[in-house]
């Protein structure tokens, strides 16, 4: 397994709709091996492959607190299906958005259809934080952040603030 670079926004890759995965195979499995190992090292709670430059409907997700409390869960074409009436509001952050975090308001449960690891047909209900997750993630795929569910304001706010620190960090170097 590999840790791979995590792009950040405005990268334009960020932006782009994902392809659909033919099958999940072993090109494919590995690929959701590294986006676990990714995620858990930077630390995070949800990863899809366009933040590592993968341009495929796949993504790895995991709110295990602890080692001991992590249960992955590998989706490739991942589609919500259905979703609740009822809405929750969560403080959501990024990856791809380092150190910034807003209140999303998203449907509060989901029924999500995915290929799993084995290639296999698989349909969840989810809720609370994995609901969220889900359609958080599924937005990666769509080339959609969750600063793009913000006020154009504070999203702009946002995006200039990480142009302006990944310019300082370029100047340090």
């Amino acid at each position: 397994m590999a840790i791979l670079p995590i792009l950040t926004a405005p990268d334009p890759r960020l932006k782009a709709k994902a392809a659909r995965v033919e099958a999940v195979d072993d090109e494919v499995r590995r690929l959701m091996d590294d986006m676990l190992e990714t995620m858990y090292a930077a630390p995070g709670i949800g990863l899809a492959a366009p933040q590592v430059g993968v341009g495929k409907r796949v993504v790895v997700i995991d709110t295990g607190k602890t080692e001991a409390e992590r249960n992955p869960l590998r989706m490739a074409n991942p589609e919500i299906i259905a979703v609740s009436d009822e809405d929750n509001t969560y403080e959501e952050g990024c990856l791809s958005v380092p150190e910034h975090y807003a209140s999303v308001v998203r449907p509060k449960t989901v029924r999500v259809r995915f290929l799993d690891h084995q290639n296999e047909i698989r349909e969840l209900d989810l809720d609370g934080i994995l609901a969220t997750v889900v359609q958080h993630e599924v937005d990666h795929l769509d080339g959609v952040l969750f600063i793009d569910h913000l006020s154009s304001l504070r999203r702009n706010m946002i995006l200039r603030k990480l142009v302006k620190s990944r310019k300082e960090a370029v100047a340090v170097r």
